[in-house]
């Protein structure tokens, strides 16, 4: 299948999908998030996707200015892309059955931060930088980010992001818990792509259950959570491996477990 607004590679057990606009830091036009929609839809076997970004940027954010101030009702345009175009494809990622990792470096920015931490590992080079710049522009967050940011750091970080618009760079982002890990630039590729294929050699269902268990969490509420877990656990009790476990606890020794 051929695209225009990006690159995919099979390597492997792993489907690279890079960002290829690297003359405009790949922001990203409303048709490059449906050809990414596309290419993971066609996964054929594949058991780990790659994201990243051509040049020296993963993706500077949504490439509608123009073509949204131009438009009759701009309110609208900007609306429509992202109901119709940006959020239906970081809304596929989520459902994907397999691990998604994202590679980048340069600026990590608007709907660009929200394609990188929707992967499940977000691996960064060091002159990455991470930006919700809207403020500066007298807009919002899209793309889930006010869902996503204060999940993973907290509400007092994210505000900070949203409302102040300043750079968060690799090392911070790290710290604050955003990304997965940083490395040197010159090693982003190589390091991105271990992990993948790391991944790809797993227990791929029990990998995919993994990240739709986490999902569900992140989405229910403390009782609901609790349930599920009372739920697993009655489970988990009825199995021999429990029984085993008990009785190795009483006995003072290391058990010995089946996977029964």
């Amino acid at each position: 299948m051929g695209f225009d607004h990006i690159l995919t590679e099979r390597q492997g057990d792993v489907l690279v999908v890079t960002l290829n606009r690297p003359d405009r830091l790949n922001a990203a036009p409303p048709a490059m998030f449906d050809e990414i929609r596309a290419a993971i839809g066609e996964l054929d076997g594949a058991r780990a996707v790659l994201l990243s970004g051509a040049g020296r940027g993963f993706c500077s954010g949504a490439d509608v200015a123009s073509s949204a101030i131009m438009a009759e009702n701009p309110a609208e345009a900007t609306y429509d892309a992202l109901t119709r175009h940006y959020n239906p494809t970081l809304a596929a990622i989520a459902r994907l059955d397999v691990p998604v990792i994202s590679a980048v470096r340069g600026p990590v920015a608007g709907i660009g931060c929200s394609l990188a931490l929707a992967a499940d590992f977000c691996v960064a080079s060091d002159t990455a930088y991470f930006l919700q710049a809207f403020v500066n522009i007298g807009l919002v967050p899209d793309g889930g980010a006010s869902w996503m940011l204060p999940r993973l750091i907290g509400r007092a970080r994210a505000a900070e992001m949203m409302m102040l618009g300043e750079r968060i760079g690799a090392a911070q982002a790290a710290d604050w818990g955003m990304i997965h890990r940083v490395v040197v630039d010159e090693a982003l590729e190589s390091e991105a792509m271990k992990l993948a294929e790391r991944l790809a050699a797993g227990p791929t269902r029990a990998l995919g259950l993994m990240r739709q268990g986490l999902h569900h969490a992140m989405e229910a509420d403390y009782e609901a959570a609790m349930l599920r877990e009372a739920e697993n656990q009655r489970m988990a009790r009825g199995t021999a491996d429990s029984m085993e476990g008990g009785r190795a606890f009483l006995e003072k020794r290391k058990p010995a477990f089946r996977g029964e």
